[in-house]
């Protein structure tokens, strides 16, 4: 039986060299960038289908599956591709835009506010019961379930070891390794 290592190794030399491209990203980034809010700065990144529109459908991808311990930077990895797809698709940029025009408009109805100037997740997920069942919302979280799940560098953050068949199956590799499951 395989036995995990559960804690995180460190070495000088990976962390020098860790703290090194960190800083040459640091150096890369613009003031004006650095400024703005995560959820903004990373919304930026929406060139087809524009920042607001990009933060909205980022805070729509934290309401649809939530994950607290989870950066934006693995939800925005996850809607990249959705973009890239937009900007060949016409009716995919226009099921996109005209989709969060209407969550927009059904948060000013209800609460007098956009969908992303929601503090409470109880009102944007009374609102995302309104639209549940309609194509854009379908479309959003049907592309999130695997852009998301399938980026494994998210795996490592939920604690799943990806795919086990090729090492020999669960059972030989210790399949009762996992920490996240209460005692009995």
């Amino acid at each position: 039986m395989r036995v995990v290592e559960k804690r995180i190794t460190f070495s000088r030399r990976g962390f020098l060299k860790g703290g090194g491209m960190a800083a040459l990203g640091v150096g890369a980034l613009s003031t004006a960038t650095l400024m703005l809010p995560a959820s903004e700065a990373l919304a930026a990144n929406f060139k087809v289908l524009g920042a607001s529109t990009g933060k909205t459908l980022l805070q729509l991808a934290r309401d649809i599956f939530p994950h607290d311990r989870i950066s934006d930077r693995y939800y925005l990895q996850a809607l990249e591709p959705l973009e890239a797809q937009a900007g060949q698709d016409e009716k995919l940029k226009t099921l996109l835009t005209e989709g969060v025009a209407a969550l927009d408009r059904l948060a000013k109805l209800r609460f007098k506010k956009a969908y992303t100037d929601l503090p409470k997740e109880s009102d944007r997920l009374t609102l995302l019961y309104v639209i549940e069942h309609g194509a854009f919302f379908q479309k959003v979280k049907g592309h999130l379930v695997t852009g998301f799940y399938d980026n494994k560098a998210v795996w490592q953050l939920f604690g799943y070891e990806g795919s086990s068949w090729e090492k020999g199956g669960y059972i030989n590799r210790g399949f009762d390794d996992i920490d996240w499951l209460d005692e009995a």
